[in-house]
């Protein structure tokens, strides 16, 4: 276990995977990331809206979507309808606009805890890796592998690498929150 990188990997990924998570909650201003886990029927297969349209953002809390072939209009329309995005796209024929209303004081502190839960879940995350490391620790030093030293040592590098990876974690819910929280 001479090697903590596979364990520093594991959380990176974590708060990487927060990260992402956090682009596609809205906070009343258009952000097009919000798109990018809506799929659009492409002739028979599920294709990633950004590979069939293009996707401008012309206003503040407006995002525009233009299909490279109008027919596929419908079919984005649809799409961004049954996701779970809570917005309802006006069409005119050859674009899809869809225009943010202002968050509500109440969806706004609903936004903040669920960015709360996410972050305190990816720190779960990491904790849990922590463990993992420890414990291959813990069980080299007990086959004669690591000395008590060498033990000793690699477990106050996981603990820092975990202190580390918490405060990104913790960095990323505070500008998340004052994004949603900001008016």
């Amino acid at each position: 276990m001479s090697d903590i990188k596979e364990y520093e990997d594991k959380m990176k990924k974590s708060v990487d995977s927060l990260k992402e998570d956090y682009t596609t909650i809205r906070a009343g201003r258009a952000n097009p990331h919000i798109l990018d886990k809506i799929k659009v029927d492409y002739y028979g297969t599920p294709t990633s809206l950004q590979q069939v349209a293009n996707i401008s953002v012309p206003e503040a809390r407006m995002i525009q979507i233009q299909p490279w072939e109008a027919s596929l209009i419908k079919d984005i329309e649809k799409a961004i309808l049954v996701s779970d995005l809570g917005l309802t796209p006006n069409n005119d024929g050859k674009v899809i606009r869809l225009i943010f209303p202002e968050l509500t004081e109440e969806r706004r502190k609903e936004l903040a805890k669920d960015v709360k839960k996410k972050g305190d879940n990816a720190k779960v995350a990491i904790r849990n890796v922590r463990r993992d490391a420890n414990d291959t620790v813990k069980k080299e030093n007990k086959a004669g592998e690591l000395s008590d030293d060498e033990a000793k040592n690699l477990e106050d590098d996981v603990q820092k690498l975990t202190d580390k990876y918490i405060a990104l974690i913790d960095k990323a819910i505070e500008e998340k929150t004052s994004e949603i929280l900001t008016v």
